[in-house]
C-alpha cells in the first residue's frame, strides 16, 4: 500500500513543525493505525479510523473503507456505500478504487449495471498498469459489452495483462491466436501462451497445451507430452482432460496401454459431467475392457450419455434393447434410440433402422424406407449399408 508523503517544512535550521506538516503526519498515522486494526481483526476500529482519514482526503483510506463495506466487516454490509467510496478513492487517484468501481458497474453491485461505465473505470485503472483491469476490459471488448466488439483491442489488452503475469490473459490470448480472432492465426504463438498460462497454474492452459501436443498444432505431435499435460489438468479438475487421458491409455498413445487406467479416467470424466466420458466408460463395461463386463451398468451409462446428445451411446443402447442385454428386450425402444442416433449422424443407428424396416422388426416392413436409411448410413461410412442399398436399388 502506498504511503502518503509527509510535508515536513524546515526553516532556519529550526525543527518546529508547521501546522501543515502536523496535519499530513496525522493523516498518515491514523491511516496506518487503521491498517493495524484491520490486520488484528478489529474491523470496527479500522472502519472508524478509515472513515476519519477518508474525510481528511486519503484516497487509500476511502478504498479500504469501501472494502469493509463490501465485505460487511466492522460495518453493516452495504454495496451502495462501497461503490460510493470506491468512486471517491478513484477520484483521489487510487487505482484499485477505479478497478473495484468498474467491477461494481459490471456486476450491478451497489450501482445500476452499466457496462459502458465499467469499461470507463477499467480503462482508467488499466492505464495505470493495473493488470487485472486490463484483463477485464479485454473481456468487455471480446463480448462487445459497453464497448464495440473488437478482437484486436482484446488481444492488445490480454497481451498487456499477460506480460504482467495474469495467467488467464495468457490463456485467452493463446485462444485468440489459435482461432485467428483479431490477430493472424498462429498455432505456434498459441502454444507459447498456453504454456505460459499452464506455468502460471491455470489448468485450462495445461489442457489446451495438451490438446496442441495431441493434435500437433503449433508443436510437433507428441502423445507423451499430451498425456503429461492432460494428467496435470485432470488432477486440477478439468474433466475433459480426464476423458482425453483415458483415451490415450486405451490406445496406448504416449503412455503404456492400460485399459484399467483408461476406465478410471473415463469414470472421473463422467463424474465431472463429460458425456463422452460416460459413453467411453459404458463401452468399457459393455465389452469388459479394463472392468468386469456389466451390461446393466453399460446401459445406464449409455442412457446418461445419450440424453446428453452422444449419438454413439444412443446407438449402443439401442443395440442392448434389441438384444435384451442389461435391459428388458424392447424393439420399440430400440427403434427410438436408433432414430435418435441416426438424427445425430451415427452410421450404425441409421443402418440398424434400415434393418428394422427391411425385416419388419419394431417397424412395419417398408423396403423404400429401409433403402433411405441404408443410403444415409452408407453416406456416413457404413459399408454394410452401402451393400444393402445397392441390393435394394436394383
Amino acid at each position: 500500500m502506498k504511503k502518503l508523503k509527509s510535508f515536513l517544512l524546515i526553516a532556519c535550521f529550526s525543527f518546529t513543525l508547521t501546522p501543515l506538516a502536523m496535519a499530513a503526519e496525522s493523516i498518515e498515522d491514523l491511516f496506518y493505525q487503521g491498517v493495524e486494526a484491520q490486520d488484528k481483526g478489529d474491523y470496527a476500529q479500522a472502519a472508524k479510523l478509515f472513515e476519519k482519514v477518508c474525510h481528511m482526503g486519503s484516497a487509500n483510506a476511502c478504498f479500504n473503507l469501501g472494502q469493509l463495506y463490501r465485505n460487511g466487516q466492522g460495518v453493516k454490509q452495504d454495496n451502495t456505500q462501497a461503490a460510493k467510496l470506491y468512486k471517491q478513492a478513484c477520484n483521489g487517484g487510487n487505482t484499485k478504487g477505479c478497478f473495484n468501481l468498474g467491477l461494481a458497474y459490471e456486476n450491478g453491485h451497489g450501482v445500476k449495471q452499466d457496462y459502458a461505465q465499467a469499461a470507463k473505470f477499467y480503462e482508467q485503472a488499466c492505464n495505470d498498469d493495473y493488470a487485472y483491469s486490463c484483463f477485464n476490459l479485454g473481456l468487455l471488448y471480446f463480448n462487445g459489452q459497453g464497448v464495440k466488439q473488437d478482437y484486436t483491442q482484446t488481444a492488445k489488452l490480454y497481451e498487456k495483462s499477460c506480460t504482467s503475469g495474469i495467467a488467464q490473459s495468457c490463456h485467452n490470448l493463446g485462444a485468440l491466436y489459435g482461432n485467428g480472432q483479431g490477430i493472424k492465426q498462429d498455432y505456434a504463438r498459441a502454444v507459447k501462451f498456453f504454456e505460459q498460462a499452464c506455468n502460471g497454474d491455470l489448468e485450462q492452459g495445461c489442457y489446451n497445451l495438451a490438446f496442441s501436443y495431441h493434435k500437433g498444432q503449433g508443436v510437433k505431435q507428441d502423445y507423451a507430452q499430451a498425456a503429461k499435460f492432460f494428467e496435470q489438468a485432470c488432477q486440477s479438475g478439468i474433466a475433459d482432460s480426464c476423458a482425453n487421458l483415458g483415451f490415450l491409455y486405451a490406445k496406448g498413445q504416449g503412455v503404456k496401454q492400460n485399459l484399467t487406467q483408461a476406465a478410471k479416467f473415463y469414470k472421473k470424466a463422467c463424474n465431472g459431467g463429460i458425456a463422452q466420458g460416460c459413453h467411453n466408460l459404458g463401452f468399457a463395461y459393455h465389452k469388459g475392457q479394463g472392468v468386469e463386463q456389466n451390461y446393466t451398468y453399460a446401459a445406464k451409462l449409455y442412457e446418461q450419455a445419450c440424453q446428453n446428445s452422444i449419438a454413439d451411446s444412443c446407438a449402443n443402447l439401442g443395440f442392448l434393447y434389441t438384444e435384451g442385454q442389461g435391459v428388458k428386450q424392447d424393439y420399440a425402444q430400440a427403434i427410438k434410440l436408433y432414430e435418435k442416433a441416426c438424427q445425430g449422424d451415427n452410421a450404425i443407428g441409421c443402418y440398424n433402422l434400415g434393418n428394422a424396416y427391411y425385416n419388419g422388426k419394431g417397424k412395419q416392413q417398408n423396403f423404400s424406407t429401409a433403402k433411405e436409411y441404408y443410403g444415409k448410413a452408407c453416406d456416413l461410412g457404413e459399408q454394410n449399408a452401402c451393400d444393402w442399398y445397392k441390393k435394394l436399388n436394383k
